[in-house]
């Protein structure tokens, strides 16, 4: 019989922090509360995109406390396009989601997902009451809108997703850019494939410290760029 470590792996949650040490340790704490719940063996894999402050030597001190938790380290900053990236190549599971060491989302969502994915390849969240500025809702607007233009109609995505890591075998991903291009890319590819992909409304919670670190105009033209380049590789 296959010891706990060597059975296959059910579900994988990279979790993905920059400069996230105050924060790190009470997501992780809450991710293994949700993974408890779901019979078989998980891991959380926890991205350290290249960190200033204490949240590697953290993430060490989760990993060598839990058995269930790896951690990967950025030599530096590479962004979410990064992140998604190392969780693609690097994720363990028969199911992936990515998650964010900022404590906005409930984990309990790992569990709602899991529980659809019997029926489905790729399940997407959206933020139906997310409560924005007016200049960021404004650039939410014009962003969602050139996807539209550019890609057609695609599913709705807004935060966090799971899918079947199955679907990353015969599909590849060209986005090599810092912002969320590749998840994009994932997504339109998955859909073009004939993948059954549902989305579900979900809800964000206050950060439980720091600031963000994506939710600026430098950081959406970055991604805009990006998305054009897409365009141009996809067509």
């Amino acid at each position: 019989m296959l010891r706990a470590m060597e059975q296959p792996v059910l579900m994988t949650v990279a979790v993905f922090a920059y400069n996230e040490e105050a924060g790190l340790a009470p997501v992780v704490g809450e991710v293994q509360d949700v993974l408890a719940q779901i019979p078989g063996n998980h891991e959380i894999l926890i991205i350290d995109d290249g960190s200033t402050d204490g949240t590697a030597s953290e993430a060490q001190r989760l990993a060598g406390k839990h058995p269930m938790v790896r951690v990967i380290t950025h030599e530096r900053n590479l962004g979410l396009g990064g992140a998604y990236r190392t969780g693609f190549r690097n994720a363990r599971g028969q199911f992936l989601t990515f998650w964010p060491a900022d404590g906005q989302f409930d984990p309990a969502i790992i569990r709602r997902f899991e529980q659809e994915m019997a029926d489905l390849d790729l399940a997407l969240g959206y933020l139906p009451n997310r409560k924005r500025g007016m200049v960021g809702g404004i650039l939410s607007l014009c962003e969602r809108a050139l996807y539209r233009l550019l890609f057609g109609r695609m599913p709705r995505f807004q935060g966090v997703l799971m899918l079947r890591t199955s679907l990353l075998r015969d599909m590849t991903l060209v986005s090599d850019g810092r912002g969320w291009a590749v998840l994009i890319e994932f997504i339109l590819r998955a859909s073009r494939s004939g993948a059954r992909i549902r989305s579900f409304p979900t809800d964000l919670r206050p950060r439980q410290d720091g600031t963000s670190k994506v939710a600026n105009l430098r950081t959406i033209g970055s991604n805009v760029r990006q998305i054009v380049e897409l365009r141009k590789k996809m067509s």
